[in-house]
């Protein structure tokens, strides 16, 4: 048995830092917050680690000897490898990602939403063996961080444990100004909308995120609205063909308000979120939602729906509407659009819920997570 440890040392803590390397998601971003402001922390030491034989290792990180597809095939039916070998001196392993591997070392797992473990045919393979990997992760002793209280419910439900602990991230950085004009591709798409007000949907096209509704809804008031766009940024997902049908069935006129952009780079993000006149976020789910908090760094005024996390986050600073409602959904984008005075009070109350969420914050309570967990573990 190990020796107790020293209440006033630092915990070293292995950290996946996976999802840092290659095209950088949402949760990449995040997990960049997350191990930045750890390291700015003194009662903790970050030793990032990756499980992936691709892209060029950031400086202080370990390449474990295991490719991850390999992992992903064994860890749900096998607690080896382990991992400690590689990772002591850890005193605890912190999965960033929704999977971690075998330890003997206390672990924790973040997860950021449960719609693939609701929905497993809407996931890829890949997603799937995840999901098998965090659930033996949780099945043999690990904690779980849920980014909100609605995935810390889901996690309780779907995966069977209590073993649940809710540190909430906060807004993703974003310039003092974004830039006047958009990147010459985007301004291609968008064409005369770069001139006009639009409606912004921002996030892959995946069913989760409810687009087919959005369009719907678009169409509703598109007549209320002549000069009104709506704009789509997000990578392609499983939902294109059925957008790509929604769309298809609008009169032509409507059709051609409507502009998907693909994925868009950061400044390109930023510009839309500065130019947009209304966020829309119908989602069906959602863990956290970072384009609520990105919106109301921009003063962009945001209909969302009432599913998951999302009111948990946006609170007053929202339109909230049941996402299957179409008509509830046009007129709740209509009344953002249009009503001043509404948009002024959506927009200092955003400003207040920025401030609701903080990296300092998020790290010091992982911080204390993990002292907790070292002090089980010792």
């Amino acid at each position: 048995m190990s020796a107790p440890r020293d209440h006033g040392t630092a915990v070293t803590v292995a950290f996946d830092g996976g999802p840092l390397l290659g095209p950088i998601t949402g949760i990449g971003a995040a997990v960049a917050e997350m191990q930045r402001s750890l390291q700015a922390r003194d009662d903790e030491t970050l030793r990032p680690y990756a499980l992936s034989f691709r892209g060029t290792l950031l400086p202080g990180m370990t390449r474990l000897p295991l490719p991850a597809a390999v992992a992903q095939r064994l860890w749900p039916h096998i607690d080896r490898p382990r991992l400690d070998r590689w990772l002591r001196p850890a005193e605890v392993l912190h999965g960033t990602n929704y999977a971690v591997g075998p330890s003997r070392l206390p672990r924790l797992v973040s997860v950021y939403d449960c719609w693939f473990l609701r929905n497993p045919r809407d996931a890829s393979p890949v997603v799937v063996r995840a999901g098998e990997v965090l659930r033996r992760a949780v099945r043999t002793g690990a904690t779980v961080h849920a980014s909100s209280h609605a995935t810390a419910d889901a996690v309780r439900e779907l995966l069977g444990t209590e073993r649940v602990e809710v540190v909430p991230l906060a807004a993703l950085p974003s310039p003092e100004r974004a830039a006047d004009q958009p990147s010459p591709g985007l301004a291609a798409q968008l064409g005369s909308m770069c001139s006009r007000p639009f409606v912004l949907s921002m996030g892959t096209l995946e069913r989760r995120k409810n687009v087919p509704t959005l369009i719907t809804a678009f169409a509703a008031i598109a007549g209320e609205l002549p000069d009104l766009g709506l704009v789509l940024a997000g990578g392609d997902g499983d939902d294109v063909p059925v957008i790509d049908a929604a769309v298809a069935a609008l009169p032509p006129a409507v059709a051609a308000r409507v502009v998907r952009t693909g994925r868009v780079g950061t400044e390109d993000k930023h510009w839309l979120l500065a130019n947009a006149r209304v966020l829309a976020y119908p989602s069906l789910d959602e863990g956290f939602g970072f384009p609520l908090l990105e919106a109301m760094q921009f003063d962009l005024p945001v209909v969302a729906s009432t599913r998951g996390s999302i009111p948990e986050v946006a609170a007053d600073a929202a339109l909230l509407v049941e996402p299957l409602d179409s008509s509830a959904l046009g007129q709740a984008i209509l009344s953002a659009a249009t009503d001043d005075p509404l948009r002024s009070t959506l927009i200092a109350a955003g400003r207040l819920r920025i401030d609701a969420f903080s990296w300092p914050e998020t790290a010091r309570h992982l911080a204390a997570l993990y002292h907790r967990l070292a002090e089980k573990g010792s």
